[in-house]
């Protein structure tokens, strides 16, 4: 990324330093206090020097586990998750994590080891080009040739990592290295003349901005993840209440205005509300502050805002224009550009009859579901979710439709509380990202909404919540089946449930059990009431196997190739 710069070194009289002590000093060094891994051959040196620090490990089951947990504790936290494995089928298994920290923005430094320098390139036991498999997955990976190298790479992976558009960063590591002895302590300081993230907007964008804003009669915010990355929430609401704006969120951004707010309309996208579509369609001025316009978000670009003009503010020059016409481009953290906005004021009429529209819309076509004689409504399980935790709990979620409704049903009035897999949708994320959250914030009620298949994929971590005395709440959406591929193939595939549901589950009470964990199994809204009111802000660990409609659909939906428009669900 940059020229090297000349070593500066100072004697030490630490004469037996080798490389594992040093990288563990690295680390100490950038403030880690956890490390989220799984020790084996080409990280044994590491983990004999980790034996001897005060940095705390958490010992995950399966390496995609541990990267899970670290993307939940960075998610929470703000701070980068830190990742260790080991060569080779350590290193793949974290592939898929760093993929989904990437699409999400989700500052990670995972560290893998690799076999010895010498046979690099020969096909030795467990050896992976993991650098060249993740070049397109990271905002930049390294491979440590030279101990003398390794802390001023561990100092800038970190800087990459928690800097402009944060991101995961890997660091591989030769097991040679770990046992290196070295007499010389550099004295490292971060020299990356090509990495200049923009932090400050240029005031003149600000400034079209605000005279489009002058002339608009429908305007609209739609706030991203980039928002709470930014820790702008605050700024938000300013701008929002100072010129009367509402407020439409993304999928991860929700928890960046409080939803109880009168100018909050909901989430738009695939499975957005009626309200936020059409505020998106209708009009006239789109303010994006911190989102990609992704294809979940849009529907088709051809009738995507079709009457608006457009401001995208984002700290990533490269989303600006990808997807979408800009006509105000503004590059900028989203914190320094609320704050310039909010330095400048205009005059223009708040047009109450927009407002009064959106309000109408919101009172017409809220999001529904029906009460089920047999089983529980998932919708329903959500909104007594809420209401047993005063919505204040940090809610995880997998992917598929127990995600969906979580987002539309549990209103987050706070930033950080809100914990989900959105661009790449990992099936196994949720559970173990909920472990991260709580090693975040220990005190937090931490509930992991899960389904059934993607709680199947990652339950192997269940001991962590024992071990660690983790008070999670799992809670398990269990339709028996991957139910948006279901609902998928319902709607699109004339019913044909090619794979889709599953003849045979574990007794997932048992399996609780098993880990030494409480366990209850709800089939009814009196059932969901009693143990709800009973666990869900206690301080132990506890699996809840909720029974719901297997049958239910998530809506509204927007169906693929359709604009935001056109959703299919919309019951007034």
């Amino acid at each position: 990324m940059a020229a090297k710069e000349p070593m500066v070194t100072v004697e030490t009289e630490e004469l037996n330093m080798n490389g594992a002590d040093l990288f563990i000093q690295a680390l100490k060094s950038e403030g880690v206090e956890l490390l989220f891994g799984y020790p084996g051959g080409a990280v044994l040196g590491i983990y004999d020097a980790l034996h001897r620090s005060p940095i705390k490990h958490v010992l995950a089951r399966h390496e995609q586990g541990a990267i899970h947990a670290a993307e939940g504790y960075a998610r929470v936290s703000g701070k980068p998750g830190v990742v260790i494995a080991t060569s080779g089928p350590g290193a793949t298994n974290v592939v898929t994590g760093i993929a989904d920290a990437m699409m999400d923005s989700l500052p990670l430094v995972v560290f893998t080891g690799q076999v010895a320098s010498q046979v690099i390139g020969t096909d030795a036991f467990q050896e992976a080009d993991i650098v060249g498999m993740t070049a397109p997955i990271t905002k930049q990976n390294y491979q440590v040739r030279r101990i003398e190298d390794l802390p001023r790479i561990v100092k800038e992976a970190f800087h990459l990592a928690t800097t402009g558009r944060p991101g995961p960063v890997l660091v591989d590591i030769p097991k040679d290295l770990a046992a290196l002895k070295t007499s010389f302590l550099p004295e490292v300081e971060v020299n990356l003349p090509g990495y200049r993230p923009t932090v400050e907007p240029d005031p003149l964008q600000v400034d079209s901005l605000l005279e489009a804003l002058r002339h608009s009669k429908k305007p609209v915010i739609l706030a991203g993840a980039g928002v709470l990355h930014a820790r702008a929430s605050e700024e938000l609401l300013a701008f929002a209440e100072q010129y009367q704006l509402p407020v439409v969120h993304t999928l991860l951004g929700l928890g960046g205005f409080p939803a109880e707010h009168h100018l909050f309309l909901g989430m738009a996208g695939m499975h957005g509300c009626y309200t936020a579509n059409m505020a998106l369609y209708e009009c006239d001025l789109l303010i994006n502050i911190g989102a990609r316009f992704d294809d979940r978000l849009t529907g088709n670009l051809n009738s995507f805002a079709p009457n608006a003009r457009v401001a995208h503010a984002d700290i990533d020059p490269a989303e600006i224009g990808k997807n979408v016409e800009t006509h105000f481009p503004i590059v900028g953290d989203a914190k320094a550009v609320l704050q310039k906005l909010l330095s400048r004021e205009v005059e223009g009429p708040v047009s109450q009859l927009w407002l009064k529209h959106l309000e109408e819309n919101k009172v017409e076509y809220p999001y529904w579901f029906t009460e089920h004689e047999k089983f529980l409504s998932p919708q329903h399980v959500i909104e007594l979710v809420h209401k047993h935790t005063n919505g204040e709990a940090i809610v995880t979620t997998d992917v598929g439709q127990h995600q969906m409704w979580a987002a539309q049903f549990y209103s987050f009035s706070r930033p950080d509380r809100w914990v989900t897999s959105g661009g790449l949708g990992t099936m196994g994320f949720g559970f173990p990202a909920a472990i991260g959250a709580q090693l975040a914030e220990p005190d937090a009620t931490v509930v992991s909404l899960v389904g059934d298949g993607g709680f199947q994929m990652t339950l192997q971590e269940l001991i962590l919540l024992k071990e660690w005395n983790l008070p999670v709440k799992v809670l398990i959406i269990n339709n028996g089946s991957l139910g948006m591929v279901r609902q998928w193939q319902e709607t699109f595939y004339e019913k044909r449930f090619s794979h889709s549901i599953f003849s045979l589950q574990p007794d997932f009470i048992k399996l609780a059990e098993s880990y030494g964990l409480k366990a209850y199994k709800v089939s009814s809204t009196d059932e969901a009431e009693k143990v709800f009111s009973k666990v869900l802000t206690g301080r132990e660990p506890v699996l809840i196997d909720c029974r719901v409609n297997p049958e239910e659909k998530v809506y509204p939906m927007v169906a693929p190739g359709k604009g935001l428009h056109e959703m299919i669900g919309v019951k007034p």
